[in-house]
């Protein structure tokens, strides 16, 4: 597996938590009335067996990584190996896109979105939940791993500030852009360190780190630690329908 994307299990946990804003969000663009639907940045298809379960017609799973398709799930689903820089599709083909945690990693992201508006009929929609790690919430300080997660992904070739610079690049593309945010805050995970454990840190980072986790397991009260990443919700619409 490429070195930047978690484990399969680390995966299907991840698409675990993200699950009612993603129900929600598939929703509202009225996912049984699309018939073309690819999943963009599918790795290992942990959200595909729900999208051709929901869908009214052919789910495409599409990623980068042959190896992570191979080892992934299809349930229904087509599996492409493919760059979201050039989508092996035909002007107008989808009327919906979906991304998880994809736009973050694929670059240069103007041109994945021009990609997205080209491969769009008019009136499709691109779905995306995105992270935005410069707005993370941590609380105590003994347990702050912002930092960490900043020089991580960057190092790994991601852009931790997605969330908010996504939306304003669709709109300059076209794009009917609608944005919500999570509505509710649970309760720290500590499997959140796992995944941080799988970017480059340096020696110095993975001790910091260390001492992160330590500090956290000395919390014993729900609420006594406080752990959020904000999520952008995003609904873009190509006009024209």
């Amino acid at each position: 597996m490429p070195a930047a994307l978690p484990s399969a299990k680390l995966l299907e946990l991840q698409a675990g938590w993200l699950a009612p804003a993603r129900a929600q969000l598939l929703r509202h663009v009225h996912i049984a009335r699309r018939h073309r639907v690819l999943d963009l940045g599918t790795g290992v298809g942990s959200v595909l067996p729900e999208l051709s379960r929901r869908a009214g017609g052919m789910v495409i799973g599409l990623d980068r990584s042959l190896q992570a398709l191979q080892a992934g799930r299809a349930e229904g689903a087509h599996r492409v190996a493919a760059d979201g820089v050039s989508l092996p599709f035909r002007n107008g083909t989808l009327d919906l896109i979906f991304s998880q945690l994809a736009l973050l990693w694929i670059s240069p992201l103007r041109t994945v979105i021009a990609e997205v508006w080209r491969a769009l009929e008019p009136g499709g929609v691109l779905v995306a939940l995105e992270p935005d790690y410069g707005g993370l919430i941590e609380y105590p300080g003994s347990i702050t791993t912002q930092d960490l997660w900043l020089q991580g992904l960057e190092r790994a070739g991601a852009d931790p500030w997605v969330g908010r610079r996504l939306p304003g690049m669709l709109e300059e593309q076209g794009f009917d852009v609608r944005v919500s945010l999570f509505d509710t805050l649970s309760i720290a995970d500590p499997a959140r360190f796992c995944f941080l454990r799988e970017l480059p840190l340096t020696e110095e980072e993975e001790q910091q780190l260390s001492q992160a986790e330590r500090a956290a397991q000395q919390f014993t009260g729900a609420w006594s630690q406080v752990a959020h990443l904000p999520f952008f919700l995003i609904r873009a619409t190509k006009p024209g329908a």
